[in-house]
Order: C-alpha cells, then sequence, then structure tokens
C-alpha cells in the first residue's frame, strides 16, 4: 500500500519545505550569477531579492490559478487567465527592472550588460520557476490522487472480501443444519453431538473469521468438526480417508481458505453419487510448506462446466489476499475428481507476509 511521506505532503511542514526550496535556489543562483566584485553575502541578498519578486509572480498560479480551473477542469478559463497571466508577468518584468534591478545596479555602480528595462534573460528566469514550482504542485496533485485511489481500491477490496466471506458461511451451514434437522426428526441421540459441533461452527464464523487471518490449527479443528458431520450424515455408505499430519503449530492462513474445498466434495462429488462413494482428504506441513489434497469419487455423468459458488469465492480471495502468487489445480479424471494446493506458510501473519504459492491453473470444477 502507498504511504506517502510527511515531510513532503503534511501542511505542518508548508513553511519549512518552502523556506529550504528558496534557500536552495538562491544559493544556486549565487553561484551562477554572481557579480565578481561583491562579497558572496551581498550576491546572496541580491539572490535573494529577485527571488521575492519571482514568489509574488508564481505563486498566485501555483495556488490560485492551478487549484480553481486547471485541477476543476475548467480548462477554457484556464487557458485565458494565464495568456492574460503571461502578459502581465511581462509587464512585473519591467516594473521589477525600473524600480528594483536597474536602481540597485546603478547604487552599486554596476557596469553590467542587458541594462534594457524588457531584458528577456529575467523574464524567462521568472517564467521558468513558475512552470518548475506549477509542476512541483501538479506532482503533488497527482500523488495525493494515487494516495486517495489506493485506498479505495483497499476499502472496496475488503469490503468484497467481507462479502465473499459472508456468501460462504450460509452455504455451508444450510447443508448442516439439514442434516441436523434430519437427525432430529429420527430422534437420534448424536443430535447433542452434532449441535456442539455446529456451535463450534458458529463460533468459528462469528468471531475468528473477522480477522484476516486465523490459526492454521483453528481452521483445521473447524474442517474435522465438518467432515464429522458429514460422516454423521452419510453413515457406513460413504468411505472416507482423513490424513492431516506436519508442524502445524504457530502457522497463519486466511480463515475458511480450505474448507469450502471440502464442502465442495461433500456436495457436488459424494452426494451426488448412486453407488458407495468415498472421499480422501490429505493435508501435510513440512518446512513451512503446507501441501493440501482431496480427491472424491464422482458420478461420470455430472457436469463440470460451471463452478460451485464456494470455489469461486475462494478463488477470488486467494487473487485478493496473496496478490496472484498462488497456483490451483482442480482435474476432472472423469470418475473422480482431485483438488491439489501447495502453500507457503509463515509464522507471522498476512498483514505481516504474503504468500507464496505453487501449483498448476484449474482446467474445469464440478457443479
Amino acid at each position: 500500500m502507498y504511504q506517502e511521506h510527511p515531510f513532503i505532503f503534511s501542511r505542518k511542514y508548508r513553511l519549512l519545505r518552502h523556506l529550504i526550496f528558496w534557500t536552495v535556489h538562491c544559493i544556486i543562483f549565487t553561484f551562477l550569477w554572481r557579480t565578481p566584485k561583491l562579497s558572496f553575502g551581498v550576491n546572496l541578498l541580491w539572490s535573494a531579492g529577485i527571488a521575492v519578486l519571482i514568489i509574488i509572480y508564481c505563486y498566485p498560479v501555483m495556488y490560485w490559478i492551478l487549484p480553481q480551473f486547471l485541477l476543476k477542469e475548467k480548462y477554457g478559463l484556464f487557458a485565458i487567465i494565464m495568456l492574460v497571466w503571461g502578459v502581465l508577468g511581462v509587464l512585473w518584468n519591467y516594473v521589477c527592472r525600473i524600480y528594483f534591478t536597474i536602481p540597485i545596479q546603478d547604487y552599486l555602480h554596476l557596469k553590467t550588460s542587458g541594462r534594457s528595462s524588457w531584458a528577456s534573460g529575467s523574464f524567462l528566469t521568472i517564467m521558468s520557476m513558475t512552470g518548475f514550482g506549477s509542476m512541483i504542485v501538479l506532482f503533488k496533485y497527482w500523488m495525493k490522487k494515487q494516495r486517495d485511489f489506493l485506498s479505495e481500491q483497499k476499502e472496496k477490496i475488503n469490503a468484497e472480501l467481507q462479502l465473499l466471506k459472508a456468501q460462504i458461511h450460509p452455504h455451508f451451514l444450510f447443508n448442516t443444519l439439514n442434516n441436523i434437522y434430519s437427525f432430529s426428526m429420527k430422534g437420534s441421540p448424536k443430535t447433542t453431538d452434532m449441535i456442539a459441533r455446529l456451535s463450534s461452527l458458529l463460533s468459528y464464523v462469528l468471531y475468528d473469521c473477522k480477522n484476516h487471518e486465523v490459526l492454521l490449527t483453528k481452521e483445521i479443528e473447524v474442517m474435522k468438526d465438518y467432515i464429522d458431520l458429514e460422516k454423521e450424515r452419510y453413515g457406513n455408505r460413504l468411505e472416507i480417508s482423513t490424513n492431516m499430519i506436519g508442524d502445524i503449530q504457530g502457522k497463519f492462513i486466511a480463515p475458511l481458505l480450505l474448507l469450502p474445498f471440502i464442502e465442495n466434495a461433500f456436495k457436488h462429488g459424494t452426494s451426488e453419487q448412486l453407488e458407495k462413494p468415498w472421499l480422501s482428504i490429505d493435508l501435510s506441513v513440512k518446512q513451512n510448506v503446507l501441501q493440501f489434497k482431496i480427491v472424491n469419487s464422482k458420478n461420470e455423468l455430472t457436469s463440470v462446466k460451471q463452478k460451485g459458488i464456494g470455489i469461486e469465492n475462494v478463488q477470488k480471495r486467494l487473487s485478493y489476499l496473496y496478490d496472484g502468487k498462488y497456483e490451483l489445480k482442480l482435474n476432472d479424471e472423469g470418475n473422480f475428481f482431485v483438488v491439489s494446493l501447495t502453500l507457503e506458510l509463515d509464522q507471522e501473519t498476512l498483514s505481516g507476509k504474503s504468500y507464496i504459492a505453487t501449483i498448476e491453473q484449474p482446467e474445469s470444477l464440478p457443479v
């Protein structure tokens, strides 16, 4: 995220910035246009006097004409005013030479060339400094617009991320509630345990998922709760294998980043099969690299042209949170579907460091 430098942009340092700028200007002009018979101090005072005359002319352009006309897109009025101001600049140069430059040169008994009242050199100096000051003002305006734009984009992305998570939550909670409802109607003693697991899921959604990142251990715990709830729904009809190993302590990940893949496997894979479905989930962390793989059986006739809402949301969140530093492999192998993810984890939060991911691009995803 772009951050502006306080000394350059803060109003607090405006006077100091101007003093430094014109001091440097006077020193440079003292060396460039110094009169050898005068001391350095007198030459510096001479440059300072010229600088005051330039300031009187160029500041109205920088702080009135540019902001009020050019930056407000009043281009016609801006052109007319600048034309008039240019004519006034010629007159201002004449007045300055008649009442300031030439009298001081005479007082100091300086015989210099270019004593004409309409000297073009001094006029070009005034115009060039006015143009240079205007470029600084326009550059600061452009930087401010960039800052505001990036700030708006960040707010837009944060708002969209919250919306994407809000779309995910009801999606899997609705399925879970349906499962519990079915067991309660049958008077199953397992209903109490399922409600407890649902409570854990709700707590995770309502509190943990407000953060930009959560502990990987918490994400895995919620995944296990979801899997257990689905096991109860399928009973012996579902053959499921889970394998979660490795050093998962102290690692952070975006909330609900892995769970939608599991939900998708249940909803669009095993639930659509007429025969006995199966599902394999493998998660491992080795040397801060997370490897996540789901393989689920599916009906060969199941369409794979459209993406599930949950997976689309995860892909959007990955692109936002990881800034394109991820790859995802989603393969339809006919009677089974494979999701593979490799993600480099850190012991710092998302706000501290970005994740780097390496996987292959998807081709299709079950409906």
